[in-house]
């Protein structure tokens, strides 16, 4: 991603059904890429695509749009069936990590920062995702927060924090129409918090540097003023991303 521009997350989960319809979206979505400046799309698709999109990828114009992985394991090579390691994965440039659906399968802070730190050390992206069940008026959701930032980056090196992207995903926003999504003013808040967080960890210099970018019923409709208002370095965006007309008009927006 270059310095200073959006970038938005596509992550398509379990869909679509077959790579011919996987295919005909990826298509379309970089037509309606064309035009872009400002920003950077990565689409991360369910891992037995990638290989398909790239042929396409490689063979269209458009920078604007590069591949991502949704998830991979963290030893090398060896006994683990049905596991993708970050080497398989070198050839792309992002990957999203501890992402709410996978720590509902009960994947912990502590798998996910081992992940962490095996994808930097291949040199992959990584789109780390951190977000709170339920929000209280005490506040108790901002330790909570804090403690999964810290937990989910284990003790990775200062020198890879470059490699790092915070999602923001707060699970009570997932799924819901655009009226329940958090609002850009709170988005701003949380990710001051975030990089408050990163602070202790490293040091101000480094931790401002850490894009922050957000996800939640994100649509054409409210991911302008997301990025504006919220002041966020980007957006994951889930259901929308499969729909090349909108995502098309949501990119257009936030650029």
């Amino acid at each position: 991603m270059k310095k200073n521009k959006i970038l938005v997350v596509g992550n398509w989960k379990m869909n679509p059904e077959n790579v011919s319809s996987a295919l005909t979206i990826f298509k379309d979505i970089k037509k309606e890429t064309k035009a872009l400046k400002n920003t950077q799309v990565v689409i991360c698709p369910p891992y037995v695509y990638l290989s398909d999109l790239e042929k396409v990828n490689s063979g269209l114009a458009s920078s604007a749009v590069i591949l991502g992985a949704q998830d991979m394991f963290w030893e090398k090579s060896g006994s683990y069936t049905g596991e993708i390691s970050g080497g398989m994965l070198s050839g792309e440039g992002y990957v999203i990590l501890g992402h709410s659906e996978r720590r509902e399968l009960g994947e912990t802070d502590e798998v996910v920062a081992k992940k962490v730190s095996s994808a930097s050390k291949v040199g992959l992206k990584t789109i780390l995702c951190i977000g709170e069940k339920e929000r209280d008026l005490h506040g108790d959701y901002l330790h909570f927060l804090r403690g999964q930032i810290i937990n989910s980056l284990g003790k990775l090196p200062k020198r890879f924090l470059t490699k790092i992207i915070i999602a923001y995903e707060p699970l009570w926003a997932i799924g819901k129409g655009e009226e329940e999504a958090m609002k850009p003013g709170d988005i701003y808040e949380t990710s001051i918090f975030i990089k408050k967080v990163l602070t202790e960890i490293y040091d101000q210099k480094v931790a401002i540097t850490v894009p922050i970018i957000y996800g939640g019923s994100v649509n054409h409709n409210n991911a302008r003023e997301m990025i504006i208002s919220g002041q966020i370095q980007g957006l994951l965006v889930g259901r929308e991303s499969l729909n090349a007309r909108k995502f098309g008009e949501l990119l257009k927006n936030v650029d």
